[in-house]
């Protein structure tokens, strides 16, 4: 189980049960989620999610307040090792640095306490507010992935491949 983390603004606690509902909730609006997914149910896919022992949810909380989540996993073969990083948060918390503190928190917690060396995330191409968050926490584009995730309407979009380097972190994201 993951330890409760602090970042400048934002606390990232493990996620529970009883979250998923709140979860849900920001994950419907159609800035965080709709557009990228579609019309599924947000609450199955959030306790699947909990469920999953590949994937570590947390909880992002300002002032006790949840106003988002922020989940990574890993690929544990030793000659590719790394973890990768996925965030949503309320659109109300959008614009004041709470994802940049969210995701610069949990990549020092993934090197400095899990020894990761190598933290990838992928965006969609488009979705410029999601990079400009990214990159102020340290991460650079590698690449886009053409073709990379179906939207809601069937059409298949490109993804931004990025990542971050355990001597970046020390280096540039602080």
């Amino acid at each position: 189980m993951e330890t409760i983390l602090h970042g400048a603004e934002v606390t990232l606690r493990p996620a529970v049960p009883s979250d998923v509902p709140a979860l849900a909730a920001i994950r419907a609006t159609p800035e965080v989620y709709a557009r990228w997914r579609g019309d599924i149910d947000l609450a199955a896919e959030v306790a699947r999610d909990l469920g999953d022992p590949d994937v570590s949810t947390l909880v992002v909380e300002v002032d006790g307040r949840t106003v988002g989540a922020i989940q990574w996993g890993q690929e544990t073969d030793p000659d590719y090792r790394h973890a990768n990083i996925d965030l949503y948060l309320d659109p109300a918390a959008h614009g004041r640095g709470l994802g940049t503190d969210a995701v610069r928190t949990l990549a020092r917690h993934l090197v400095t306490d899990h020894g990761f060396h190598r933290l990838v995330i992928d965006p969609a191409a488009d979705n410029a507010a999601a990079i400009r968050c990214y990159t102020k926490a340290g991460f650079r584009p590698v690449g886009i992935m053409r073709d990379y995730e179906r939207g809601p309407d069937g059409t298949w979009h490109d993804g931004l491949l990025m990542d971050l380097l355990a001597h970046d972190l020390t280096t540039d994201a602080h």
